[in-house]
């Protein structure tokens, strides 16, 4: 077989993501949809690879890929990651051979570009690299029996589910949300002390993506806003991914209400994974996934090191962001949402 290794073009559009599609390891954000979004709304340079085998003279298959962007920031460093803004990433591939021939382009893409790292976000680890054990992902499989879904939740989420119910709580979905949405997820990421992505970055993933993602909000009985999240449908896979609650509002658990209604939405509609996402451990996000039953499995976050000796550390749990953290929660909110946006296009 005569491989060979090189950088996408436009007209791969189709075929790599059929590759995606029917690799089993193939995720939404393995899809060139996020490509088109990070770079409409970010303009970070792509830089991804494409294995393809010889078949006759005039045809050719893509055996492998490996989806990479250039992220080059004062702050937060100069580095490729595989992929931005998303859970994971990493190499596709027909062989463990190809694997490494795609990582052999990576890292002398890593050293052209003089960038301080490589890092790859796999759900397996690949030997030989650094590996930060930061992230853990949770799944589970969706029972087509609407009645098993509520009993496997654990006791305590299941009462807060019902409370919810209890207390008038009501879900639509649609891209017309889109607003509130915002809304909300400008108003949580300021609690977290977090700066929020700019409208753009959501709008692109609605405008892009199309039917595979869809906005969920929860309201009030008297139509207030409390809940919304962004949520993947891809293969047989609903997978909540952009989400925030007012948490002025905790007392009606809606958090947990969404998360059932989504459930309730994957049950009837015949998906078969609920995919919640990935958690640092030690975060109230983790406890409220472990709460509802799943189980974190670890994610391998993976580094060839190039000008720097250290596995980088920009989660917001590292000790020298504290401070900043709570400088931003301090910040007026109308403040965050005008600040936030040029730092957050560097959160990756």
């Amino acid at each position: 077989m005569s491989l060979s290794i090189r950088q996408y073009k436009e007209t791969d559009r189709t075929a790599w993501n059929n590759y995606v599609l029917s690799h089993t390891d193939g995720t939404i954000f393995h899809l060139t949809h996020w490509k088109e979004v990070v770079e409409q709304t970010f303009g970070h340079k792509s830089l991804y690879l494409i294995a393809e085998k010889t078949v006759s003279d005039s045809e050719c298959s893509i055996v492998g890929i490996l989806p990479l962007f250039h992220i080059k920031s004062f702050m937060f460093g100069n580095y490729l990651v595989s992929v931005p803004f998303a859970e994971l990433g990493g190499p596709l591939s027909d062989s463990i051979e190809i694997t490494h021939q795609l990582l052999n382009k990576a890292k002398t893409l890593s050293s052209e570009n003089r960038t301080d790292y490589l890092e790859l976000r796999n759900r397996i680890p690949l030997d030989g690299y650094a590996t930060k054990n930061l992230y853990y992902n949770f799944r589970r499989e969706i029972s087509p029996d609407l009645d098993t879904n509520m009993k496997a939740i654990p006791r305590k989420s299941r009462a807060s589910v019902r409370n919810g119910i209890k207390k008038g709580l009501v879900s639509e979905a649609g891209h017309y949300l889109a607003n509130e949405h915002y809304a909300i997820m400008a108003k949580s990421y300021h609690s977290l002390g977090t700066p929020i992505f700019p409208k753009k970055f959501f709008d692109n993933f609605l405008n892009i993506f199309k039917d595979m993602v869809q906005i969920f909000l929860i309201r009030t009985g008297d139509n207030t806003p409390v809940a919304a999240v962004m949520t993947f449908f891809f293969k047989d896979q609903v997978v909540p991914y952009w989400a925030g609650s007012i948490f002025e509002y905790r007392n009606l658990s809606p958090n947990d209400f969404m998360y059932w209604e989504l459930m309730r939405y994957g049950c009837e509609n015949g998906y078969k994974i609920f995919d919640y996402g990935r958690s640092k451990k030690g975060t109230g996000s983790f406890s409220f996934k472990r709460h509802w039953g799943f189980e974190p499995v670890q994610l391998a976050y993976q580094y060839h090191l190039n000008q720097i000796d250290e596995v980088p550390n920009l989660s917001p749990n590292n000790p020298k962001y504290k401070k900043k953290i709570e400088i931003w929660r301090k910040m007026p909110h109308f403040a965050t949402k005008i600040i936030g946006p040029p730092i957050a296009k560097f959160l990756c």
